[in-house]
């Protein structure tokens, strides 16, 4: 009994523990919103179809809820990528089992291939909206010697966290707003505005995720406590993080279903 009970509490310690290196519900949900707000016409009917009426926001955690199946587990490599801070993505040799480059690559691919199936576009769409809010997660793209800052350790309104978890997790739930709020909440922009922000490849935004994460290591030394302070000089950053991921999302996906 007291095996099954330990087994039991490790297993829930591992899946809350995968829960917590990502973009946060809130986070994700609120790029999918965002997307949402700027589809096509023709998008949105052919994703409306596809995931039977189903919103972006609603889907967007799917890249994370498949991490308690072990079928999944080849994805997990997808969700990030890392290289040295003196590196440009394509400068080292790739990873074997892909990132979230090759990952959004795989998923734009097999969503636009007609003969493709049904269930595998449903698939791979889910997929994509959430890897395309991971992209814009600058810890996402840190440094390989430090798992993307989840071995920095620092405190958190003296709560135990680590570099990563405050941008994935602390900063986002703590501000308080339903991802709905918080969409609402971003700065309002102009079409200019709007497509200046769309310019650019999924590698021009690895490389800008990477020069925010590089900002990101100095922003903190090892056992800092971290307060109001740090969440005033960031917010910013992370609201302009999650509506470029959802305005770049909604491009990938216009040019998906034109």
């Amino acid at each position: 009994m007291k095996k099954n009970i330990l087994i039991l509490f490790l297993v829930s310690f591992q899946l809350s523990f995968c829960n917590e290196i990502v973009w946060s519900k809130t986070g994700h949900r609120t790029t999918g919103e965002v997307a949402q707000q700027h589809l096509s016409r023709k998008a949105r009917k052919a994703i409306d179809k596809l995931l039977n009426g189903q919103s972006l926001a609603l889907v967007s955690t799917f890249g994370d809820d498949i991490k308690a199946d072990r079928q999944y587990k080849k994805f997990s490599a997808w969700h990030y990528v890392n290289f040295p801070a003196d590196k440009k993505y394509g400068d080292v040799e790739p990873s074997e089992y892909g990132d979230v480059i090759t990952g959004i690559e795989k998923c734009i691919e097999i969503v636009k291939d007609a003969n493709s199936s049904h269930e595998d576009k449903i698939f791979y769409l889910k997929l994509l909206v959430h890897l395309v809010g991971d992209l814009h997660q600058p810890m996402h793209v840190g440094r390989i010697e430090d798992k993307g800052g989840n071995d920095i350790q620092v405190q958190w309104f003296n709560r135990g966290s680590n570099l990563h978890k405050v941008w994935d997790l602390n900063m986002i739930e703590d501000y308080g707003m339903s991802y709905s709020e918080l969409a609402e909440s971003l700065p309002r922009l102009t079409k200019a505005q709007k497509k200046y922000l769309q310019q650019g490849t999924i590698y021009d935004w690895v490389e800008e995720s990477q020069d925010i994460a590089n900002e990101i290591y100095e922003s903190v030394e090892v056992g800092e406590k971290l307060f109001y302070r740090y969440s005033y000089v960031w917010w910013g950053t992370v609201e302009t993080q999650l509506q470029k991921g959802g305005l770049r999302l909604a491009k990938i996906l216009n040019e998906i279903f034109k």
